[in-house]
């Protein structure tokens, strides 16, 4: 209320001074004379002003005029000028309303909208760093692999925008199973960003897969560096490649290096299964019973396993059956109660044929937790006991028809195999197998049908000279 009381006053009081100014002019005497091309004109005071604001506002008409013209030269000679900033900035909101269309008709799975709205945000924008990866994804989603391809190229050219470009050649050539040159593409994906997880992860399972255990290693080494991976998982999975090293280097018959590799896997993960075995294989070769000894039972207390046990007794290959079940006590009372355990035990007694010792070491298994492996113990104890064909081999059809038990099994894509890999044969899944029952039941487990025979004999009904034969 006040200022606009204010600016009413001030508004007074210049319209007044005008008038005041006006009126003095007049009452002025002398004036000022003009001669132009001849001819004379003389103006009062107050005409005097009126002619130098016109003449002032022409002159000033006159250099906006001029100035218009030459704008309009530099516009048409390609220079910037405000007219071409105004053409620049409408171009610039159309192709961001067309970029920001494109990737929401991405979001939505529309590819060749996608596609269209990132031609025409290049047309508008001229920004490539800006529209070829909306591009190159949005021909990819609309299956077309040689734009998409040839755009990635394209944003390799640009330093800014290399890494991009290398990334989505090497998924394509993963996605088309050249692995070979998504290696290649993966190692140099890294040097430019070691940091990133997804190309350490890639690189590291590629690695893994084409086994390049030394150069795995150094890529699990950098995810820890880098802050990518827990350390106690990078000393698990630096265990699983040192294995893997090791059992390379076995194949080629590098004994010293071997049993070093086979060691450092065992010191780095005393838990895993296949470094445990191999580390007392290796100990044992150098005359260090005992060391092996504890490493195996260190293994056993925390997953009792029959490759365990298969190392146990190759620690002294030439003992009795009688000598093994005394030797073997180092192993059985540290987890009785395990079912592994209890079929160790119930192999023993068979072997030292003792089928009533078996039978009580074996208990309720082979009915109240069933596998393939407990049920064809308790046909070898039968058999052994003098039972009648018709009692065997009833407990050989239930091992056809029970769980397989416990094998190694991807966590990834759960598939079973019959011995353990670093990486999955199925998914190629890098440190993925554990040792654990399948989801689904198999019939048998693996090698069951073969071992069968060499246990119990012919499933068949004997015949009469057999039957004389028994």
């Amino acid at each position: 209320m006040l200022w606009s009381l204010l600016k009413i006053v001030i508004f007074i009081a210049g319209v007044a001074l005008l008038a005041l100014g006006a009126g003095v002019l007049l009452e002025s005497e002398g004036g000022v004379q003009v001669t132009a091309l001849g001819s004379e004109f003389t103006f009062g005071p107050l005409q005097s002003v009126i002619a130098l604001i016109v003449f002032a506002a022409l002159v000033w008409l006159m250099l906006r005029l001029l100035a218009l013209v030459m704008a309009g030269w530099r516009f048409l000679n390609g220079d910037e000028t405000a007219l071409s900033r105004y053409f620049d900035r409408n171009r610039e909101r159309k192709g961001f309303d067309a970029l920001s269309a494109g990737m929401m008709a991405m979001a939505s799975g529309e590819g060749q909208l996608a596609l269209a709205k990132a031609a025409k945000a290049e047309k508008y924008l001229r920004k490539p760093e800006l529209t070829n990866l909306l591009t190159a994804q949005a021909a990819e989603m609309a299956g077309d692999r040689k734009k998409a391809e040839e755009t990635y190229r394209k944003l390799v050219e640009n330093e800014a925008t290399r890494f991009v470009g290398i990334r989505g050649i090497m998924k394509q050539k993963l996605a088309d199973g050249d692995t070979d040159t998504a290696l290649a593409l993966a190692q140099k994906a890294f040097a430019i960003k070691p940091r990133h997880p997804e190309t350490q992860d890639v690189l590291l399972g590629l690695q893994a897969q084409g086994e390049d255990w030394a150069g795995a290693r150094k890529t699990l080494n950098a995810k820890l560096k880098y802050g990518a991976l827990p350390r106690d998982i990078h000393k698990r999975r630096d265990a699983v490649l040192a294995l893997s090293e090791a059992r390379d280097i076995f194949a080629e018959d590098h004994s010293i290096e071997q049993r070093e590799k086979a060691i450092e896997a065992n010191r780095l993960s005393p838990d895993l299964i296949p470094a445990a075995v191999m580390a007392a294989q290796a100990l044992q070769a150098q005359g260090k019973g005992k060391q092996a000894l504890r490493v195996l039972k260190k293994a056993w207390q925390v997953q009792p396993h029959p490759d365990l046990a298969a190392a146990f007794a190759e620690l002294e290959p030439q003992e009795t059956p009688q000598e093994r079940i005394t030797r073997f006590a180092a192993l059985t009372k540290l987890d009785p109660d395990h079912p592994e355990t209890r079929m160790l035990l119930t192999e023993l007694y068979i072997a030292a044929e003792d089928f009533p010792a078996a039978r009580r070491a074996l208990g309720d298994l082979a009915e109240y937790n069933a596998t393939a492996r407990a049920v064809s113990l308790m046909a070898a104890i039968e058999r052994g006991s003098g039972a009648e064909d018709a009692v065997v081999q009833a407990w050989l059809a239930k091992a056809l028809g029970v769980p397989r038990g416990p094998a190694w099994i991807c966590d990834n894509c759960q598939h079973i195999h019959g011995d353990w890999a670093p990486v999955c044969d199925n998914c190629h899944g890098f440190d993925t197998l554990a040792w654990k029952a399948p989801r689904v039941s198999d019939a048998a487990m693996p090698g069951g049908a073969q071992m069968l025979p060499l246990i119990v004999g012919s499933t068949r009904p004997a015949a009469p000279d057999d039957a004389d034969a028994l």
